[in-house]
């Protein structure tokens, strides 16, 4: 892939109007803004990987956890070069295989989709239906956030509130799952906001490490912009192969609108950020069943997103696409190139 010309941009400063997906409607009906950075920088981030934990007591495991995907002979022949992006692939779930391949192991900052992680990370320690409290957390969440209006007080399940982070990208909900989750697994109620989120960092990166995701750190739940945080299209691989098997994940992604009445009694209707899921895009396509959008200055505009094709379910990345509709032409490029 040729490269074009690049600009720098501070790791701690946002400069676009939204960190992640830009939710623009009132606090009833969520949907994402079309905003995304002019450009994005296509240095490698050279932030030294610190030693992972291993996670010993992750669930479903993979044969190759720990090893590199397997890559079919074709898969880095002819890279599409058009529209630019920083990094791409296709894998194939049932045939664990990846059918093209483009700088997959380069680092990129993850944005919104480390909120996969985050989500697995729960749900793996949490019961679906375990109940969530907004709290004080949540001025942590960064200005300019995502957000799906969740408001301290309110009370949810952890799939409604995991709802909320998936479909509408809302930064909000993700440090609320991520302070419920670690003052759950701890014991410790009354850990503060701060430590609680260090701590399930701490669960983010053993978990991640559990999975074979061994060229990635992660220092927030959100995906938030951090100079510790990175990771590489195939350890996003690797993480999507594993979020797809959790069946409230995969219900969640690949589903465009959703009405969620609350534990405490609250209502809301949220939409997914994945353009490929909505009937009224340019971009919808049906047999994709998901997966997470992702857009802050050093990540670029990103998207995973899952088909399903003749029985099998195959995985895009799109890491560091120039604007939404980059990443989207992009996917698309991708999958027809290769689903039948």
């Amino acid at each position: 892939m040729t490269f074009g010309s690049c600009r720098t941009v501070d790791e701690n400063t946002v400069t676009i109007p939204e960190i992640n997906e830009i939710v623009t409607t009132s606090p009833v009906t969520t949907t994402e803004a079309e905003t995304v950075p002019e450009a994005v920088s296509e240095t490698e981030i050279t932030t030294e990987t610190e030693t992972l934990t291993e996670d010993t007591t992750t669930g479903t495991e993979y044969e190759n956890n720990s090893q590199e995907l397997r890559l079919s002979p074709d898969a880095e022949l002819d890279t599409i070069s058009e529209p630019y992006c920083r990094a791409s692939a296709l894998y194939c779930i049932e045939d664990d295989i990846v059918l093209y391949a483009d700088n997959i192991h380069i680092r990129t900052s993850p944005a919104s989709l480390t909120k996969l992680l985050t989500a697995s990370v729960a749900f793996k320690y949490m019961s679906a239906d375990a109940v969530c409290t907004i709290g004080t957390e949540q001025s942590m969440v960064g200005e300019g956030s995502s957000i799906c209006y969740v408001l301290p007080g309110q009370q949810l399940i952890l799939s409604d509130l995991v709802t909320g982070m998936l479909m509408a990208s809302g930064n909000d909900a993700a440090y609320a799952v991520a302070v419920n989750t670690a003052r759950s697994v701890s014991g410790d109620e009354n850990m503060s906001d701060e430590d609680s989120v260090e701590y399930f960092c701490g669960l983010m990166n053993e978990f991640a490490a559990g999975i074979g995701m061994d060229e990635s750190h992660f220092t927030t739940p959100d995906g938030w912009d951090d100079e510790g945080q990175y990771t590489t299209v195939a350890d996003l691989i690797k993480l999507t192969r594993y979020a797809m098997d959790i069946p409230e994940i995969r219900d969640i992604a690949g589903t465009y609108r959703k009405d969620v009445v609350y534990y405490s009694g609250e209502s809301n209707t949220w939409y997914n950020s994945n353009k490929l899921l909505d009937p009224d895009s340019a971009f919808h396509r049906s047999d994709a069943i998901g997966v997470k959008t992702g857009t802050t200055d050093n990540a670029g505009s990103c998207l995973i997103a899952a088909f399903e094709d003749n029985g099998k379910t195959y995985i895009t990345v799109a890491a560091g696409c120039s604007s939404d509709a980059d990443r989207y032409d992009l996917t698309i490029r991708i999958a027809d190139a290769i689903l039948s």
